[in-house]
């Protein structure tokens, strides 16, 4: 088989799996497996997610565009998708699984939900541009982008689903919070309180980001900076 279509090819299967929580395939697996959904639902991610990157690791280099200047694109994104990621982690949030009912509480939007009810999706899809850009071949396109439209579309199909189960609390929590980051502040319906987010997750998102320049190279195989 070709690398290319190899990697396509795990690349649908790892959007496929993530896609069927958001359909009626969803409610005929639950009803048929009941508890072990979750633990069949989430060996089958990391095993396509496993087959993606090896299809990512074994593809040609292709080159699309190569401009000097998009190397810092994910210089630049990254201390961002860094800082979405580790408040994504631990701010509470409504959008996450299990955590609807945070909906109820008085406060529900602190800290990062300022910004964006959807912090880790966005921290992926950050990351994911970056490396699309700063690379320009084919293969990045489709291994990176992948990730791109999964985080992306997610977002959507979180607030669709989040919509059609939680009513009213859904629609108060969304009135003053917003997926795009910052829409909501740009247009008056939130504020920006940096003092929520906490001194400590912008520490640790710095110290995360910096971890990453010196040990990108040993981690895969090619330089952050260069």
């Amino acid at each position: 088989m070709n690398p290319m279509t190899h990697l396509l090819l795990a690349s649908l299967a790892f959007l496929a799996t993530h896609y069927v929580s958001s359909t009626g395939l969803r409610d005929v697996l639950v009803g048929v497996l009941g508890k072990a959904y979750l633990a069949a639902y989430t060996l089958i991610a990391f095993i396509t997610l496993g087959w993606m990157i090896w299809a990512f690791y074994h593809a040609p280099f292709i080159n699309l565009w190569y401009l000097v200047a998009l190397r810092v694109v994910p210089l630049v994104l990254m201390p961002v998708a860094m800082l979405f990621f580790v408040c994504g982690l631990t701010t509470p949030n409504p959008t996450l699984v299990g955590k609807s009912h945070l909906l109820e509480s008085a406060a529900p939007v602190q800290g990062i939900m300022r910004i964006t009810r959807h912090p880790l999706m966005w921290s992926f899809a950050l990351w994911a541009v970056g490396h699309i850009a700063a690379r320009g071949d084919a293969a990045a396109l489709v291994f990176f982008g992948t990730f791109a439209v999964l985080a992306l579309s997610g977002t959507w199909l979180i607030d669709r689903r989040k919509a059609a189960t939680r009513g009213e609390s859904w629609q108060k929590f969304a009135a003053v919070t917003s997926n795009v980051p910052f829409a909501a502040i740009l247009s008056g319906r939130n504020q920006l309180r940096l003092t929520e987010i906490g001194l400590w997750k912008i520490l640790l998102s710095i110290i995360g980001y910096c971890a990453l320049l010196v040990f990108h190279h040993a981690l895969f195989g090619a330089s952050a900076t260069m």
